[in-house]
């Protein structure tokens, strides 16, 4: 069961509560209905990326051998058999896929997008340079429509500008880490990291969270926002922001310790916190915006 639950990447799962985003930004998260919609998308992406984690896994089985890290995965480490695998990752395809088209068809278009986008990564797309990085950018875009498409909620630019960019960020700091660990082991983790370079990171690192930082200013001072939130504070959420960001940048570039995104927000106490203050700030403006 243990080996079962690595080889579906449970922990990987925090990725598709970007699908709740487009009703928690509306107000409309406590609304039972939308929530239970959106509840639904969230577990049609979890088996569907599950069925791509297993594909990937199998694809790359050699390479992750030689992986300091990933050589300890269940298919790496032969303690899952790959016929196995490959029969659970088509059932659960199968399974999203058509608990998808049943219940919502455009949750089914944009999924089969995101598999499609996947799939394409696994077997060629995470060897291109750049283009790796903006595929997964990409999936998170995509779960956020999903989210809006079932729940029938109109997305804001700004949630999708901010949710491309913040994940192309962690993308590339993803990537930083396995330039590290090619370094440490002399072993060539991925083909793609070849057209990159430390000085090429470190720019890309700080070109980007500069524009977050400036599209996040602009989204909270913007006249629709002030005006949507009855001109209270929104621009204080900044802090919480910055401090999550610079924290990021800390864990990447001087603990150089960013290759599993999913596990960092599991464990760094101090992301956590940042995300747990912003996402209560936003809860109490949103929420409790007609009581003072």
């Amino acid at each position: 069961m243990t080996d079962f639950i690595k080889l579906i990447r449970v922990y990987q799962y925090t990725k598709n509560l970007f699908v709740f985003a487009p009703l928690f930004f509306a107000g409309q998260l406590l609304h039972s209905e939308k929530l239970i919609q959106a509840a639904f998308a969230f577990g049609c992406f979890c088996l569907v990326s599950s069925s791509i984690y297993i594909i990937n896994d199998y694809v790359d089985i050699d390479s992750d051998r030689l992986h300091p890290v990933k050589q300890n995965r269940p298919l790496a480490s032969g303690r899952v058999n790959k016929v196995l695998a490959l029969v659970v990752a088509m059932v659960f395809v199968l399974l999203g896929s058509g608990l998808s088209y049943w219940f919502n068809t455009h949750l089914f278009y944009v999924l089969s997008g995101y598999f499609v986008l996947n799939i394409f990564y696994c077997f060629y797309g995470k060897r291109i340079p750049l283009i790796d990085v903006f595929i997964i950018s990409t999936g998170f875009v995509l779960r956020v429509v999903a989210g809006g498409e079932v729940s029938g909620i109109v997305l804001s630019h700004w949630l999708i500008i901010l949710t491309f960019l913040l994940a192309l960020f962690i993308a590339f700091a993803k990537r930083r880490d396995d330039m590290l660990k090619e370094e440490e082991t002399g072993v060539k983790i991925r083909n793609s990291v070849s057209g990159y370079n430390m000085e090429f990171m470190t720019a890309v690192s700080s070109i980007l969270n500069a524009v977050l930082i400036v599209c996040y200013i602009m989204y909270v001072t913007s006249a629709e926002v002030i005006a949507r939130f009855n001109n209270k504070p929104v621009y204080l959420s900044m802090v919480f922001v910055l401090l999550g960001l610079f924290r990021y940048l800390q864990i990447t570039m001087v603990e150089k310790n960013s290759g599993s995104p999913s596990k960092l927000v599991l464990k760094d106490r101090f992301l956590q916190v940042c995300i747990v203050l912003w996402g209560l700030f936003f809860l109490v403006l949103i929420y409790f915006k007609d009581k003072g």
